[in-house]
């Protein structure tokens, strides 16, 4: 009993440390447009106690041209409100629904560009300058799940008051994740704010935007974790009030969601550094070929873009699979490679910390489940000299709820400089790992995650990632 006590408070620091590194977020989402808002904002308010929600902004679309919709907003919340209690078993800092009331906010009702201007400031658009405005350091996420005019708003106004360099300033504090282009507002600030932090699959051709990975069915693997009757039993049916109102899948399976899976502290995710892949997928710095991005109906106008902007990146891609004698795991056959394999590769890994977490709606902390915790032996930054050899090692890892669980050690070629697959010497699924670093000529990084898996119900994963400096 004094071991699983000891566990249980290891587990609390963990999750108390991470408070500190909480990102601050506002949301902008055309709720009602499609099921699907709903969807993500049910994932999103389970995440409350590691995402800082500072604003749930009902706006307009492409789809949803002339109405706003806040209280599908506060109905969310009501059925958070029912559970809450219970998620505080699990992590204190989960928020009072009063708080999120609160941050129910709306833009104008009209559609994209008509919608900013003079004497077209909102609710909404006044949320993020004011929090903008706010004396924190921390970087403000603007997670788009609609049309972008009640941000397009916020900036013309900031412009319109603010010195130049003052300006600059706080357009260097904003961070932008937006579904897609759903109005005409999103290349209208690209092109006039040229230094933002700006992350798009740009244009309306929804079928090949890496956040479509979330839903796409891919062949020849495993599908089960977006199937409607794994979310009927994993989510919706048994899960309490906030389950309950997590709708059937119309068009697609929470298409807004990845706006900020990468925000969530896993040990793989740092939302600095999209180049480096996670959760929400993996993008690069450039400016793209706008006629690959062509319409596909919704209206919204392809423009050539005038500035870098980071989007669609390529992963190339191997599953692991189970084997029944031997080592546990082995890498498939199969490969894939294209940008929706950035996210999608992670898929049954936040799926199941979403069923978990669905859970804490109801049961007590011995009944359910939480991910391992990972204790590393050395530094997350490794510097080698070409050809070194040298050991990762994670010896120290515990489970809060006393489960046994399994190691999983790999390079990610495509998040460093260094773009050669660098194999694991050995097993690469112990506690501990060799390997030989590449011979270079010029100073190169390399970036190995480390996934460790619990058997519990559903089976959760945390990462770490080292970042191995390879000097000539």
């Amino acid at each position: 009993m004094k071991f699983f006590i000891l566990l249980f408070l290891l587990s609390f620091h963990f999750l108390f440390s991470q408070e500190d590194q909480k990102h601050r977020l506002i949301v902008l989402t055309d709720i009602e447009a499609d099921p699907d808002d709903t969807q993500s904002l049910v994932r999103l308010l389970l995440y409350a106690d590691e995402i800082e929600i500072k604003g749930l902004v009902a706006t307009t679309s492409c789809w949803q041209k002339a109405r706003v919709c806040p209280e599908s907003i506060k109905r969310v919340i009501n059925a958070y409100e029912k559970v809450q209690p219970n998620l505080l078993k699990h992590n204190s800092a989960y928020p009072k629904a009063e708080e999120l009331y609160a941050l129910v906010k709306q833009g104008i009702p009209e559609y994209g560009m008509t919608g900013v201007g003079k004497n077209k400031d909102s609710e909404g658009s006044d949320l993020i300058i004011n929090e903008l405005l706010r004396e924190d350091d921390r970087p403000l996420w603007i997670s788009v799940w609609g049309g972008a005019n009640t941000l397009a708003q916020a900036l013309y106004k900031l412009k319109a008051t603010k010195k130049p360099d003052e300006l600059k300033m706080l357009i260097a504090k904003l961070r932008v994740y937006t579904i897609s282009d759903q109005d005409d507002s999103g290349i209208w600030i690209r092109s006039n704010f040229s230094q933002l932090f700006y992350i798009v699959s740009p244009g309306d051709d929804y079928s090949n935007a890496t956040w479509n990975g979330i839903m796409s069915v891919i062949p020849r693997i495993d599908n089960k974790t977006i199937s409607n009757s794994w979310i009927a039993a994993n989510i919706q049916q048994g899960h309490g009030a906030l389950g309950a109102v997590y709708p059937d899948v119309t068009w697609g399976m929470e298409g807004d969601t990845p706006a900020f899976l990468s925000l969530i502290q896993n040990g793989l995710n740092n939302a600095e550094h999209p180049d480096w892949g996670g959760w929400g997928g993996r993008y690069e710095l450039y400016k793209p070929d706008f006629l690959i991005h062509k319409k596909a109906g919704s209206g919204v106008p392809s423009q050539p873009e005038t500035r870098k902007i980071w989007t669609d990146a390529v992963d190339t891609y191997s599953p692991y699979i189970s084997n029944e004698y031997g080592r546990n795991v082995k890498l498939d056959t199969l490969i894939f490679s294209d940008n929706k394999a950035s996210l999608w590769r992670w898929r049954n890994d936040f799926q199941n910390d979403f069923a978990a977490r669905i859970d804490w709606c109801t049961k007590s902390f011995q009944e359910a489940n939480h991910r391992p915790i990972i204790e590393l032996s050395h530094s997350e930054n490794i510097t080698v000299k070409s050809g070194q050899g040298f050991g990762m090692d994670a010896f120290g890892t515990i489970d809060p709820d006393g489960d046994s669980f399994s190691f999983l050690w790999f390079n990610y070629p495509e998040a460093g400089t260094y773009k050669r697959l660098i194999k694991i010497e050995g097993a690469d699924n112990s506690h501990g790992v060799y390997l030989n670093a590449p011979k270079v000529d010029k100073e190169e990084t390399a970036h190995f995650i480390l996934k460790v898996t619990d058997k519990g119900k559903p089976q959760l994963s945390s990462y770490k990632r080292i970042i191995v400096t390879i000097k000539p």
